[in-house]
């Protein structure tokens, strides 16, 4: 999905930095104390001031907002424009994070957010952050343990799909310590995907299939390797040769799917990583209400194939900056079967679209853009609720979504919406 519509986000969540661990450390201390976790000459203090380890032995999130004025150097970034306001800890099985993680999984330890910050959502950005990490690094599941006083957490981890576990729970020194296990929804697989992004033309290169649109979209001007081929550095060679015949940059998909080793093969022959994106999934048996707080003069209208008013929506924001050939635009976005929602405001005008495209018993969303002067108005989330409840009526169960992993605006938007975090892949090109 394109982000032209989403605002950014004021709090960000990456991997903590060297320069960051000892203000992390200090952060999650007086987050526990604050808690009335810790107590005065608590030796469970030193483990937790103690990022570095964390970040060696683990992976460290952290969350960054927007310095406020005068801030102190305890939750110092290492921008001195932003600060660290919460961390979260992921635990590989059989490290010394992990307390109750099991083979293939990840377990989130020490959830913190300074209590100055609490009330903005940098838990939920911060569970969601791991929950897309924990795909990324293809755990089968994601566990964590947490007490039954904690309601405000239990209703976050509820919302993003936690599942108890009680045969899990545990305890120690008297504390009763409750188990959540979360699991990886069913991706739809690249040939879902595929089908709902239809190149203008393909080629098979040893049971590969090359995407070629005049460059137009990475979807549809890479390399799909939909098999293990004999030899992967003459296949490797066929796609390049193919591309250099197209006069474009050889592409190629790397995910889940791929053959082992494909990652490796690329870099020595000088591909690098441009794209990481997320596949965010959600099930249509129970859908949002369609309307929200947008103005009552704003309409949406669903057709069947894209019409010059919804092209013109899409490519205004999309074409930006560079040309695009509407003919080849037009080919890819009706390429494959879709509905195309269209919002006007009370004037006519196209305030923003979107592409819900059909594909056995799947949805794809893409294509949401939302013009300029009509964001922050609700109309990015009218548009995906509508969108999932018109292709529900088409006979669609699930629903998925492409987000690059760069863009947690949309991330946290979709987020909201229930969806969660299936699969990642990247295109890589040289």
């Amino acid at each position: 999905m394109t982000g032209a519509a989403v605002p950014a986000a004021p709090v960000r969540v990456r991997l903590a930095r060297p320069e960051e661990h000892a203000a992390v450390g200090a952060l999650t201390a007086e987050a526990y104390r604050a808690d009335g976790l810790l107590e005065v000459d608590d030796e469970y203090e030193v483990e937790l001031r103690d990022a570095a380890r964390r970040a060696r032995e683990a992976v460290l999130l952290v969350a960054t907002a927007p310095a406020a004025p005068g801030a102190g150097s305890a939750g110092a970034a290492a921008d001195p424009a932003e600060e660290v306001v919460g961390t979260l800890t992921l635990a590989p099985y059989a490290t010394s994070y992990a307390e109750i993680a099991e083979p293939g999984e990840l377990e989130l330890r020490m959830l913190a957010v300074a209590p100055g910050a609490r009330g903005r959502g940098v838990a939920a950005r911060l569970v969601t952050a791991a929950l897309r990490e924990a795909v990324a690094r293809r755990a089968r599941g994601v566990v964590l343990s947490t007490l039954v006083e904690m309601a405000t957490a239990r209703r976050l981890y509820d919302r993003l799909g936690f599942a108890a576990a009680p045969a899990r729970d545990w305890g120690h020194e008297g504390v009763h310590l409750q188990a959540l296990t979360w699991t990886p929804p069913v991706a739809p697989g690249v040939l879902v995907e595929a089908a709902t992004w239809v190149p203008v033309a393909t080629r098979d290169v040893d049971g590969w299939r090359l995407g070629l649109s005049s460059g137009f979209t990475r979807r549809a001007n890479s390399a799909l390797p939909l098999g293990t081929p004999e030899d992967l550095a003459a296949t490797l060679g066929r796609v390049e040769a193919g591309y250099a015949a197209a006069g474009q940059p050889s592409v190629v998909r790397v995910c889940s799917g791929a053959p082992d080793g494909l990652a490796a093969a690329l870099t020595a022959r000088g591909y690098a990583e441009r794209a990481a994106t997320d596949v965010l999934v959600r099930d249509l048996d129970a859908l949002p209400p369609e309307r929200v707080a947008v103005p009552p003069d704003v309409r949406v209208a669903v057709a069947d194939a894209p019409d010059d008013a919804w092209l013109a929506g899409w490519l205004g924001v999309k074409a930006a900056g560079g040309a695009v050939d509407p003919a080849t635009a037009r080919a890819v976005v009706s390429g494959s079967p879709a509905l195309y929602l269209t919002a006007t405001g009370a004037d006519g005008a196209t305030l923003g679209v979107l592409r819900a495209a059909l594909a056995d018993d799947w949805t794809g969303l893409s294509r949401l853009v939302v013009a300029p002067e009509a964001r922050r108005r609700g109309l990015g989330r009218l548009l995906t609720r509508a969108g999932l409840r018109a292709a529900a009526d088409r006979g669609a169960r699930r629903a998925f979504l492409q987000v690059e992993v760069a863009n947690p605006g949309a991330a946290d938007l979709y987020a909201g919406e229930g969806f969660r975090p299936a699969e990642r892949y990247a295109y890589w090109e040289r």
